[in-house]
């Protein structure tokens, strides 16, 4: 998350923005198709079971293409593995993630702790 989450306040969100989407991206004030999006990958990450067309459905109604849809899931279940990997070998984040506002380091540090 610290990767990602740097790449989004470096060139799109502030350090509060950034903050209250990780705290709860559902009243954030993002777009609705965004929130939608982030909803669409969480119930992917948490409940993939679950997930069925009536989810994808729902993105179509915000304009996704169903090309679109498969990068969501694609994006979704990749960065999944690869945070899973990283944490499996116990990887410790770069030290560039530091230069992070301390709210974001806190915000965007989930299990182990950095530094």
């Amino acid at each position: 998350m610290l990767a990602h989450g740097a790449l989004l306040r470096k060139n799109f969100f502030s350090a509060d923005q950034l903050v209250a989407i990780v705290k709860d991206f559902r009243n954030a004030g993002l777009p609705p198709e965004e929130v939608a999006i982030m909803s669409f990958a969480q119930k992917i990450i948490i409940q993939v079971g679950q997930v069925n067309e009536h989810d994808m459905e729902k993105l179509r109604q915000h304009g996704l293409s169903d090309e679109e849809i498969l990068d969501v899931v694609l994006a979704s279940t990749a960065r999944s593995f690869f945070s899973k990997t990283l944490d499996a070998l116990d990887a410790k984040p770069d030290e560039i993630y530091l230069e992070l506002e301390p709210e974001l380091i806190q915000a965007f540090t989930i299990g182990r702790p950095f530094p």
